[in-house]
């Protein structure tokens, strides 16, 4: 792939590009350069996934790296392009959307799409500054990573610049830009766009782009009379629905899951107002622009499959009927129950499966969100409680002593064939000891904000390793401040 012609100046990240989404044509993007930020710093950086991509770790210190990141000078071998797409955001068709901040420098031969998020205005900007600011920026790069590490699917973020150069949003904020990667970035939204367009050779060669890069097996797949774009849909839904049961498990909540805000390879996508749970609330909405509830934490399964069900409207001018293009949505009512009832027995370290699990599950969730229990801390001492540790730090969570105690005992008696050394070891490395908990970020953000990167750095390193103790960083695993709850994530985030 060749750089934008009249550029003199390139930086050399020492990767090998290859031509990806940009083989689609101009109906799909408009190529672009970044706009620069004048006196760049570093903020953080991921030398694990600058590893993966096979990037020197060199880069991520160097002025080069630094100008190149930030979208200041170009890259050798790239062309920068802006996508273009549409989608349903609340509910409700908000027509054409796209990159509104975002810019693709390109696709290496490792097959990673690189991204630069609030490298300015692009054409799908709207009335948007093409800006992101350094709090929204240093939450996504953290969640990413600690997604990453959790075992749950998700777009990946190597690094965090960040200028002095003023950006508006509900006060005065300044600017910064997040290296983002991906296998891909194509949403649902980029079906619904062309679909909603009535182009479907465009929605066509999407499709098939698409499945031949990501889903080849689509192409032999003996379901729906050898339908390609139906068996497509199936996977989509079932690689969604795996992710969804993660996110329940963990008590992630994404807060905006627009149809724009969907990967089409089931990975998390577009950390905006996003949070861990603290209390157990199954009705928490951690969006505060989300004032109906939308995407409460309990609402997530279901939006995942009406989201699923406009993307398989979007594919019906491919797939050819209707009744086929809902029958392959209907293995998300399967796979998602599965998935996430395994999720839980790893939680609780139950071996296999047994009759009387799922009331098991559903008496602990019940006695947790009774009281807004902890979720994390309370799955962590359950861990610990398993590995000898004291049943009182349980017990003291509840305000229920008798609820608890019964619950304990049943589950006692489910772990009776099991010794509690391989249970422990079970539970340990399926409930983590830290997740980035909104306070967590939120003081990483503020000595960020005056240029100490100390905090965000050792944020990162737990965050890359959460099942491990960390002796020492025992804060990080505790309680949050009061002042946590007051804390306000919107869609300007």
């Amino acid at each position: 792939m060749s750089m934008l012609a009249d550029e003199a100046e390139v930086v050399d990240l020492g990767l090998d590009w290859t031509a990806g989404f940009s083989t689609l044509g101009p109906a799909f993007f408009t190529e672009l350069r970044p706009t620069p930020l004048p006196e760049p710093y570093w903020v953080g950086r991921s030398l694990a996934l600058a590893r993966e991509i096979g990037l020197d770790e060199g880069c991520l210190y160097s002025v080069e790296g630094l100008a190149a990141f930030t979208g200041n000078v170009p890259v050798a071998g790239t062309r920068p392009l802006a996508s273009v797409y549409s989608g349903h955001q609340f509910g409700v068709w908000a027509g054409q959307l796209g990159d509104g901040r975002a810019i693709l420098l390109g696709e290496t031969a490792s097959g990673w799409e690189l991204q630069l998020k609030g490298s300015g205005r692009t054409p799908y900007s709207r009335m948007g500054d093409g800006r992101a600011v350094l709090r929204s920026s240093i939450r996504e790069f953290l969640c990413s990573e600690a997604m990453q590490a959790l075992g749950i699917p998700t777009t990946r973020a190597l690094c965090v610049t960040g200028s002095d150069a003023q950006v508006v949003r509900e006060e005065i904020e300044t600017a910064a830009v997040v290296t983002r990667a991906s296998p891909s970035f194509i949403r649902f939204g980029h079906f619904e766009h062309f679909a909603a367009n009535n182009r479907v050779d465009e929605l066509r060669a999407l499709a098939d782009f698409t499945i031949d890069r990501f889903y080849p097996a689509c192409r032999n797949s003996g379901r729906f009379g050898g339908n390609a774009y139906a068996a497509f849909l199936e996977a989509v839904s079932e690689r969604t629905a795996a992710l969804l049961a993660q996110w329940q498990a963990v008590g992630f909540c994404h807060g905006v899951m627009n149809t724009d805000n969907m990967s089409i390879l089931g990975l998390t996508i577009d950390y905006g107002p996003f949070q861990f749970l603290d209390g157990f609330d199954p009705r928490h909405i951690c969006n505060h622009s989300d004032t109906g509830g939308r995407y409460a934490y309990n609402q997530q399964p279901n939006v995942a499959y009406w989201n699923l069900f406009c993307l398989a409207q979007a594919l019906l001018p491919l797939i050819g009927d209707q009744e086929v293009a809902v029958a392959a949505l209907e293995s998300y009512k399967t796979v998602f129950p599965d998935a996430y009832a395994a999720r839980m027995r790893a939680k609780l370290g139950l071996p296999g499966a047994a009759p009387d699990d799922r009331a098991l599950i559903e008496g602990v969730l019940k006695l947790l969100a009774q009281e807004k229990v902890d979720y994390t801390i309370f799955w962590r001492r359950l861990a610990d409680l398993k590995a000898g540790g004291d049943p009182a730090t349980v017990r003291d969570l509840f305000l229920d002593h008798a609820g608890i105690d019964a619950w304990l005992q049943a589950f006692a008696q489910r772990h009776a064939q099991v010794t509690a050394a391989q249970a422990a070891q079970s539970m340990r490395s399926a409930n983590p000891k830290f997740v980035l908990r909104n306070h967590l970020g939120q003081q990483a953000i503020e000595s960020a904000q005056k240029k100490d990167f100390s905090g965000l750095a050792t944020l990162l390193k737990l965050l890359e390793t959460p099942f491990e103790d960390h002796a020492g960083h025992e804060a990080y695993a505790g309680f949050p401040p009061d002042w946590a709850s007051t804390i306000e994530i919107s869609c300007s985030s």
